[in-house]
């Protein structure tokens, strides 16, 4: 049985400053910074800690009092030479702060040896804050608080203590027995002290592994790339990592071509507590399974639908959103269904698909013939399929980031489900357009709509394009501003034909 490093998740609310702390940790301590940053997709990564007298170089402590049998190349002779060298290596799992992510830091904290909490003095405990805790303390991982931004005014150290304890969460020196350090991500204050507290708790749970069996360990990440194909990222947990071998999850299995380190070097083995990318997998597995390595594979279960998916449509309702989501990486997509499922409180959701992958020709297809939105996570659209959404008028909603995708959501449903904006039900179009120039006459369905005003031209659930409103009558008079129920005539400019049954909608 041999030492690992800990495996240590990294958790907390929103802007409370963990990915500020893993850029400071990664520029300091990372190995091998040549090669470059952290993979974002594995989502996990090395760093290494030494005394402050240690030189940095690796080639330097290679050669000191080192037996000339420990210099050989792989990562067991590695570990050797750190162990002479007396480098000690954490291995972090990052985990995002924003409510949809919840089941994504649930997976991280089970992948977990301990965590590092991490709470804004500025700020204190927030809803994401208890959600971390409560993981944490499903799993009973042993746990350090970092209290962040303590340079900043409005900081609070006292009243962080006193949250923590409302929220259970005893610190020592406070009634309790937790260990925490008062941090400052952005200057690097405390951090090399808080990355002491957690070896020295690491110490105490005694982390170990067998290097003469097969390894096993955790999914954390997996994605689906055209050129490559599947791509999973995994934690090894015990045992050896090496290509040629038979790999299974509960769901999926495969033959492992190459493996990667956390830096996307190209590896012959890998040992605990290693984050590693895999090539070789037959089908797509689930976050957070357990894998292992043997000769037989298993046979992946059949996984039931979730309810909720596939419903048919009725077209005559109205208060039923269809979308098909699309998303880099698993997590990602079991974020982006949170997401979904969290705004539509107020109607019927009918999640029609779900997939991991760009947006191909096949999913505007399938939402042209389910009269569904598609919605993208962290993915490319392809060119065929851009402009097949656009000869359709199809709605690609599409964004690499959580929040703009959550608000874009929250516009859309609200003026094509729940109706609750101001808009003009379109009645009749008079005359031939003179260029951008149209003159249609329609019904104020909720206003004020006023004159000058921009708009979105809607077709039932499909963005057709928009425009503006050059002139605004009502009985045939110009007027600056019309109320709801008011039928109106408008001169308008958009480069898109507008048609009886169309809605223009104001922002």
């Amino acid at each position: 049985m041999l030492k690992r490093p800990p495996i240590v998740v990294v958790m907390g609310h929103v802007d409370h400053g963990k990915t500020t702390l893993l850029d400071y940790i990664r520029k300091t301590n990372i190995a091998t910074k040549e090669a470059g940053g952290i993979t974002q997709s594995i989502g996990a990564y090395e760093i290494e800690v030494r005394p402050k007298d240690e030189p940095k170089s690796r080639e330097s402590v290679a050669n000191r009092g080192i037996p000339r049998e420990a210099r050989a190349i792989g990562s067991e002779a590695q570990a050797r030479r750190d162990d002479f060298a007396n480098v000690r290596k954490i291995t972090f799992i990052d985990t995002p702060g924003h409510e949809a992510f919840s089941n994504m830091r649930y997976h991280g904290a089970r992948a977990a040896d301990l965590a590092i909490l991490v709470v804004a003095a500025d700020d204190g405990v927030k809803p994401q804050t208890k959600d971390a805790l409560k993981h944490i303390l499903e799993e009973k991982l042993p746990f350090v608080v970092a209290i962040n931004k303590v340079d900043k005014p409005g900081a609070d150290i006292e009243k962080v203590k006193l949250d923590l304890g409302k929220a259970g969460v005893y610190l020592e020196g406070f009634g309790g027995n937790v260990s925490w350090h008062a941090i400052s991500a952005k200057n690097g204050e405390g951090i090399k002290e808080l990355l002491d507290i957690v070896l020295l708790t690491a110490e105490v749970e005694d982390l170990k592994y067998d290097s003469d069996v097969p390894a096993s360990g955790v999914v954390t990440s997996v994605r689906l790339e055209p050129q490559k194909g599947i791509i999973v990222g995994v934690l090894i947990e015990n045992g050896k990592l090496v290509p040629g071998k038979f790999i299974s999850t509960e769901s999926a299995s495969g033959k492992i071509k190459v493996i990667e380190d956390f830096l996307g070097r190209r590896a012959e083995s890998l040992v605990p507590s290693s984050p590693a990318l895999i090539y070789g997998f037959n089908e797509l597995p689930k976050i957070g399974e357990e894998f292992i390595i043997g000769e037989e594979l298993k046979k992946p279960s059949i996984l039931k639908k979730e309810e909720g998916e596939a419903k048919p449509i009725k077209a005559s309702d109205d208060k039923t959103l269809a979308v098909i989501l699309k998303a880099d990486e698993a997590g990602s997509l079991e974020a982006l269904k949170n997401l979904v499922v969290s705004i539509a409180a107020e109607f019927s959701l009918n999640i029609v698909a779900s997939s991991v992958g760009q947006i191909h020709e096949s999913d505007i297809k399938q939402a042209e013939s389910t009269k569904a939105l598609v919605l993208g996570f962290r993915v490319k659209t392809g060119p065929a399929a851009v402009n097949l959404a656009r000869a359709r008028k199809i709605t690609v909603i599409n964004s690499k980031i959580i929040y703009e995708l959550e608000k874009s959501l929250k516009d859309y449903s609200a003026k094509v489900i729940l109706k609750d904006v101001r808009s003009i039900e379109i009645l009749a179009v008079f005359g031939k357009p003179k260029g951008k120039e149209k003159v249609i006459g329609g019904r104020v369905v909720l206003g004020p709509v006023k004159s000058q005003e921009s708009f979105e031209i809607w077709s039932d659930k499909t963005l057709i394009g928009a425009g503006r409103i050059i002139n605004l009558q009502s009985g045939r008079k110009d007027v600056l501003e019309a109320e709801a129920n008011q039928e109106v005539g408008l001169l308008v400019e958009t480069e898109e034909p507008i048609k009886v049954g169309h809605r223009l909608v104001f922002p």
